[in-house]
């Protein structure tokens, strides 16, 4: 736990650190990468790393550079033109670190993940291993969508939710997500000059959900995509510090306490690998809607979801798929790896266990999803 004494926070034993820096911040105003920005941002991560501290690097930038060498003045919104000018910018933004922090001897290396190199157990674990490999040898991995390969319409969504399951896969002390704003407000500072900036919140707390705006024009991460972010990597235990990387100097300044920013703390329930790996699920074989009562069961007291919990099952799903347990009203619980096929959800959904055991046999597991096999939102 990140404490706070004499008004800095304690954050000296974080040792490895998920960096991740918005578009925004990379760029000129639009007019391609900004060098004098990314070296100034190499030589504060540079100090980092020469004090220490492992550092994975998740870097925007590549399609509002591929836009700009392709003199595009607005973000394409089809598919095909998206990944052109990711393949595009991909080039010059790889080249660009790996220049900058040469200049400091350090050793870079590109890293292209889509959500199906994470959904997949042996894909993930694969890269695990890999980024492992590559902190232990002291070389950063600059982290990026492989948005030209990526299908669902480029679907991360955004680097601010790859930063959070990086930080989750990697096992990081502490994730900060650098931007052009100042922190958590708890109204929307560009219409409210009296906005209050929030140093330290629970990440999650659910009332931080109706506080978050939108995106900018060169990248995709608003505030609300943050809070999801900083709630992601609090399940594995991360905490997540969302700061301005206008401020001078501000990893350095971060880490050495100055209260910038906002702090998104965890809860002390650390998830398991396998949840963790669960967590970072956003696509899902199917979906269960469950009634208030499992709800209450599952959320407060960590329970299993039994087939009597079961209102719904939309979609195809065989055993051992992963599927999202919803409630009523379509908000998200749950992920785990379900006991049933949809056709067999079908059949025992709102049945009580002894009934189950009438209708599929006595072989059959109890548990529409086990506690062990399930992550909690």
């Amino acid at each position: 736990m990140i404490e706070v004494v004499d008004g800095q926070r304690q954050l000296k034993g974080c040792k490895r650190i998920v960096v991740k820096i918005g578009s925004s911040l990379l760029t000129a105003n639009g007019q391609g990468l900004d060098l004098d920005a990314i070296s100034h941002w190499a030589g504060q991560i540079a100090d980092l790393h020469n004090a220490g501290h492992e550092i994975i690097l998740v870097s925007s930038g590549a399609v509002a550079e591929g836009m700009v060498r392709m003199k595009l003045e607005n973000r394409p919104t089809d598919l095909p033109s998206l990944q052109a000018c990711a393949a595009i910018g991909q080039m010059g933004l790889i080249h660009t670190w790996s220049s900058v922090l040469d200049k400091h001897q350090i050793q870079t290396a590109q890293v292209l993940l889509t959500h199906d190199d994470l959904a997949d157990r042996r894909r993930y674990l694969n890269s695990c291993d890999a980024l492992q490999h590559l902190i232990e040898w002291r070389v950063i991995p600059v982290i990026n969508e492989n948005d030209t390969v990526s299908t669902d319409e480029i679907r991360f969504g955004d680097n601010d939710t790859l930063a959070a399951m990086v930080a989750g896969q990697v096992h990081a002390d502490l994730l900060i997500i650098l931007t052009d704003q100042e922190g958590m407000f708890d109204s929307d500072p560009r219409s409210n000059p009296d906005a209050k900036l929030f140093h330290t919140v629970r990440a999650m707390d659910e009332s931080l959900f109706d506080m978050a705006g939108g995106g900018g024009k060169f990248g995709r991460g608003g505030m609300l995509t943050k809070v999801r972010a900083a709630r992601l990597a609090a399940k594995s235990g991360c905490p997540t510090l969302i700061a301005s990387g206008d401020s001078d100097c501000v990893l350095s300044r971060l880490m050495t306490g100055e209260m910038l920013g906002t702090l998104f703390i965890t809860d002390d329930d650390r998830v398991t690998a396998h949840q963790q790996w669960l967590a970072a699920h956003l696509q899902t074989a199917g979906r269960l809607v469950i009634d208030d009562g499992a709800v209450k069961a599952i959320k407060e007291n960590h329970r299993s979801l039994l087939p009597v919990g079961v209102k719904a099952v939309e979609g195809h799903f065989e055993r051992g798929d992963v599927v999202e347990c919803v409630d009523t009203q379509g908000h998200r619980i749950a992920v785990g790896r379900v006991n049933f096929s949809s056709r067999s959800a079908e059949i025992v959904k709102g049945l009580a266990s002894d009934k189950v055991h009438q209708v599929l046999g006595e072989a059959r597991s109890l548990e529409m999803i086990h506690r062990n096999h399930m992550a909690i939102y």
